[in-house]
């Protein structure tokens, strides 16, 4: 009796390590600064906002309405990205793959454009750059800032949505393609098509 006892005492010392760490965890995020309600974090690989702060878990409201919840220890004691920490403003990206044809000055010309002329960029940032040219395709980045992250997501669709439609309608080749080399035979029979590395 006196080992099960002590095998009981046990798991209710784990367990009160456990709710105490825990309620420890909500305090400090009750009165720190590293958390607060509709903050926009990004946890266990998820986009959402903080919805509700108690002394044992947090709930993240998750960008497609689920609930995540997680324990308050959770937030200190794994690392996560807070967005809105200082301020709600935030820089994001938009890339796309595109062929070495593309004339990369009116694209940019055309991006330029759609921020400026859209109500979601707040005017802080942009730029068009090539960051990757290798292999049979030109990487494309579009960095553009927005007030928050709301608005930001909304922004970077329809960057893409719009730059994607361009060159859709004005410079079709420059849509991504992969080129082949057709090789022939002495006696005029045509080989397997074989791929040509470009760049």
């Amino acid at each position: 009796m006196l080992a099960s006892a002590g095998v009981v005492g046990l798991v209710a010392a784990l367990a009160a390590q456990s709710t105490l760490g825990n309620m420890f965890a909500g305090l400090h995020l009750a009165f720190g600064n590293s958390l607060r309600i509709d903050d926009v974090v990004v946890v266990e690989g998820e986009w959402g906002r903080i919805e509700e702060i108690t002394l044992s878990y947090v709930v993240v409201r998750i960008w497609d309405q689920r609930r995540l919840i997680l324990p308050s220890s959770y937030f200190t004691t794994t690392p996560f990205q807070n967005w809105t920490r200082s301020s709600a403003e935030v820089i994001g990206t938009v890339e796309l793959d595109v062929d070495w044809t593309v004339p990369i000055d009116e694209l940019r010309e055309v991006g330029r454009q759609v921020v400026e002329g859209s109500e979601l960029w707040d005017g802080r940032a942009y730029a068009l750059q090539i960051t990757d040219a290798v292999g049979g395709l030109v990487r494309v980045r579009v960095l553009i800032s927005a007030a928050d992250s709301s608005a930001l997501w909304d922004l970077r669709c329809l960057v893409r949505e719009k730059l994607v439609t361009w060159l859709q309608r004005e410079h079709p080749s420059a849509l991504p393609r992969q080129r082949t080399e057709v090789r022939g035979t002495l006696n005029g029979v045509v080989a397997q098509p074989v791929p040509v590395p470009r760049g």
